[in-house]
């Protein structure tokens, strides 16, 4: 048994028990706290399993000098990372467009990033993830009404 069906176990009980307006709004709160979190993560560059992203690969052009923009920096913005809560699920994804992007970036995928340009393959830099934190926010919420 892995450690979310655990998490689920212990708290169907108390989910169980409240109004279905009740359980939407907690999955809301639950949606935005996580969301804040991953958030945090790609803000410090890191994977939710602590590990850093892998760096980026130097540009082929001519220009030199080191890119000062960090990765994914638009992308942790709340217009683009939606945080959605109904009465059955709490769910924190990218929305629109970047969902692709973002999808390429964190299981390392193949794209071209202009139109007609050459293939390339990205490293592995996962954005979202379940924490063991995480998971005590989550508790947190539903015992204490957080």
């Amino acid at each position: 048994m892995n450690g979310l069906e655990a998490f689920d176990t212990r708290l169907n009980a108390l989910i169980g028990n409240l109004s279905p307006d009740a359980r939407k709004e907690m999955a809301r709160t639950i949606a935005k706290r996580l969301r804040a979190g991953q958030q945090q993560n790609i803000k410090r560059q890191q994977a939710p399993d602590g590990t850093a992203f892998k760096p980026r690969k130097a540009p082929a052009r001519k220009k030199k000098g080191r890119i000062k923009r960090e990765m994914f920096a638009r992308l942790r913005t709340a217009k683009y990372m939606k945080a959605k809560g109904t009465a059955d699920d709490a769910v924190v994804e990218f929305a629109g467009n970047v969902q692709r992007m973002a999808r390429v970036h964190h299981y390392g995928l193949r794209d071209r990033p202009a139109r007609g340009g050459k293939e390339v393959v990205y490293e592995a830099r996962p954005l979202l993830g379940l924490t063991e934190e995480d998971l005590q926010v989550v508790e947190n919420i539903f015992l204490l009404g957080l």
